[in-house]
C-alpha cells in the first residue's frame, strides 16, 4: 500500500525458476570460486561461513528434503539459497535480478486487456493445477508441472513452489503509511533487508498473491527461497 503507478523499459526475464541443474552447472564452473561474481558483501558471508553450495545439498549429488537425502532433482527450482548466491549466479550469467516491479509485472500484467490480473492465471481461485502452494507436496514441483497458472507474458510458477528473491532493498511504497501497525513492516525497511515475492510451497494460498512482499536478510537460506534471472531489454 498505497496502489501508484510504475512505468517500467522494456526488459527480459525468465520464464521458469533456476533448476538444480542449472545451477549445478554454476557450482560446478566454479561459482563459488570465482571471486568476480560476487559482491563484497556476498564474498565476505561466503568465505566466513565456507558456502560451497546451497544448503542441504551434499557435493555426491543428493539434497535433504522431508524424509531424508534424495538425489537431486535436476527439474524442481533450486532452494535454500541466499539472495548473496542468487545474485552471484545472475552475475555469471550477464543478468541480474528482476526488480520487484519486474517481477510483478511478469506474474501479472495482461498486455490485451491493458491491466493487471488478480493473480497470474486470472480470477480464479488456486488449485493443484495452477500453483503449489498449501503444504501439499511437501517441496517444490518440477518447473512447469502447472502450465494452467501461466501468466498472460508466459512465465510459470509465479506462485508457489518457491520464493522469490528480487533485486531491492525492502522500502516503502510512495506515500506509504504502516498497516496495521508500524512494527510489521515499517521497522524492517532499509538495505538489511530484501524482497521475496510470490509465496513458496508452503505458503497459505490465501497469503500467495502476486502482490504480496515478504522480506528477509540476504544472508538467509533456510527459507524455501529460489529466483529466476532478468536483462535489460536489447
Amino acid at each position: 500500500r498505497p496502489r501508484h503507478r510504475v512505468e517500467l523499459p522494456g526488459f527480459r526475464i525468465g520464464r521458469v525458476a533456476i533448476t538444480n541443474a542449472t545451477f549445478l552447472r554454476f557450482v560446478e564452473g566454479g561459482g563459488y570460486q570465482r571471486r568476480e561474481w560476487w559482491s563484497d558483501e556476498g564474498w565476505s558471508w561466503k568465505e566466513q561461513y565456507d558456502i560451497t553450495r546451497p544448503l542441504n545439498w551434499s557435493d555426491d549429488g543428493r539434497e535433504w528434503r522431508i524424509g531424508g537425502w534424495v538425489p537431486l532433482d535436476p527439474d524442481r527450482p533450486v532452494v535454500h539459497v541466499s539472495w548473496f548466491e542468487a545474485d552471484a549466479f545472475a552475475r555469471a550469467h550477464g543478468a541480474r535480478l528482476p526488480t520487484e516491479e519486474e517481477w510483478e509485472k511478469a506474474a501479472t500484467w495482461d498486455h490485451e486487456a491493458g491491466r493487471a490480473r488478480r493473480l497470474p492465471w486470472g480470477e480464479e481461485p488456486p488449485h493443484a493445477g495452477r500453483a503449489n502452494l498449501g503444504q501439499l507436496a511437501f517441496g517444490p514441483d518440477p518447473v512447469g508441472a502447472h502450465p494452467a497458472g501461466a501468466s498472460p507474458s508466459g512465465c510459470l510458477g509465479m506462485l508457489g513452489d518457491v520464493w522469490e528473491w528480487t533485486a531491492g532493498d525492502f522500502r516503502g511504497y510512495p506515500g506509504f503509511r504502516a498497516h496495521p501497525y508500524r512494527e510489521y513492516s515499517e521497522v524492517f525497511f532499509g538495505p538489511d533487508y530484501k524482497v521475496l515475492r510470490g509465496g513458496s510451497w508452503a505458503t497459505a494460498a490465501r497469503v500467495a498473491t502476486p502482490t504480496f512482499r515478504n522480506w528477509d536478510y540476504p544472508q538467509r537460506r533456510q527459507i524455501f527461497a529460489g529466483f529466476r534471472i532478468a536483462r535489460d531489454a536489447a
